[in-house]
């Protein structure tokens, strides 16, 4: 079965074919970070926009370059949530069309859950482009989803069922190294940015202090506004390095104490769960700080789809598309976006 999957939950406009849910037939990606560059953040109003003037032609170059015609599609698959609405229902209203007019099956899906399938993913190992995944993960594994929007932790034990054990109480990872980057002038976007950086600088510059959480119970949650606001308000504060310090030196120290958060709460849910097998996904598993850690776990399995396959993608919804399809379901014509999950988010204490 050959799945279009459709992906417009951010600012990527992306559209791919998958057949059987496993071999990527194409995958194409439209970023729009220059439009989005001025305001050092994803602006709502221009990506729904941009969504709309590019979604038919990224989904014909996708159809195109599977060397396949609209008659060869089988099914289509489309995120519906979570994300920015309006951007969700240009996708979500685009693949409707498409479906209707060919008289062919489609499922809407949670793109969080569509990460965690992206290791599962295969392609010719001769495009460069998408590297052949050496390993597949065997459930249930611990997944790592971490991007500009959701930071969670969570135990999954099939394709589409997954028990949420953490979450971020306040922004998103992604968030921010993004408003780190933007009070700095560092460029845009903020993680790819930072990443690059940090490569130069010292992250032993600044001593910035872990989250504490001591209230409730919050041993597998994230915060990330205490670390902004120290890196932003507070820098002299938690500086340990004598003499002058550099922005790379801020970005080293920076990235280091955001990832150990992560790192924290992870391990704590491996130890609990005794899961050994970890899967990351989500923009800000292409950093490479987070990327080094893990693979340094001898006890642990730390599994990374390609990097081109990290971040928001039509492969990964196609994939996962096909699972529901080929279990006997499919999505009515009524169902609508929705921006947030319940779940993927708590409140403190």
């Amino acid at each position: 079965m050959k799945v279009l999957g459709i992906e417009t939950s951010c600012d990527e406009c992306a559209a791919a074919v998958v057949e059987d849910g496993e071999k990527i037939l194409s995958n194409i990606i439209m970023t729009q970070i220059p439009f989005h560059a001025p305001w050092s953040g994803v602006v709502p109003e221009i990506a729904s926009r941009k969504h709309i003037e590019w979604i038919y032609a990224v989904t014909k170059e996708a159809i195109e370059k599977a060397g396949l015609t609209v008659c060869d599609i089988d099914a289509v698959a489309v995120t519906n949530r979570p994300g920015l609405l309006g951007s969700l229902l240009v996708g979500l209203t685009f693949a409707k069309a498409f479906a209707w007019a060919r008289n062919i099956l489609y499922i809407a899906v949670d793109h969080m859950l569509a990460h965690l399938y992206a290791p599962r993913l295969m392609t010719d190992i001769s495009n460069s482009q998408f590297p052949v995944p050496m390993q597949k993960p065997d459930y249930p594994f611990l997944g790592l989803l971490v991007s500009g929007g959701h930071t969670i932790i969570c135990k999954a034990d099939n394709f589409d069922d997954i028990t949420v054990l953490g979450t971020t109480i306040d922004d998103a990872a992604g968030e921010a190294f993004d408003k780190v980057a933007k009070y700095y002038n560092f460029g845009y976007p903020g993680g790819a940015v930072i990443d690059k950086m940090a490569r130069d600088g010292d992250s032993g510059a600044f001593h910035f202090t872990l989250p504490s959480l001591h209230k409730g119970d919050h041993r597998y949650d994230v915060s990330y506004s205490g670390l902004k606001n120290a890196v932003i308000n507070q820098l002299d504060l938690f500086k340990k390095k004598k003499g002058p310090h550099t922005n790379e030196d801020i970005a080293a120290s920076f990235q280091k104490t955001a990832i150990d958060i992560l790192l924290r709460a992870l391990f704590n849910a491996a130890e609990d769960t005794g899961l050994g097998t970890i899967v990351a996904g989500g923009g800000v598993a292409a950093n490479s700080y987070l990327r080094s850690c893990l693979s340094e776990q001898s006890r642990l399995r730390c599994i990374f789809p390609p990097l081109d396959l990290c971040g928001d993608n039509g492969a990964m919804i196609a994939g996962i598309g096909y699972q529901y399809l080929a279990r006997g379901e499919s999505s009515p014509f009524n169902i609508t976006a929705s921006a947030r999950v319940n779940g993927f988010k708590k409140k403190y204490p």
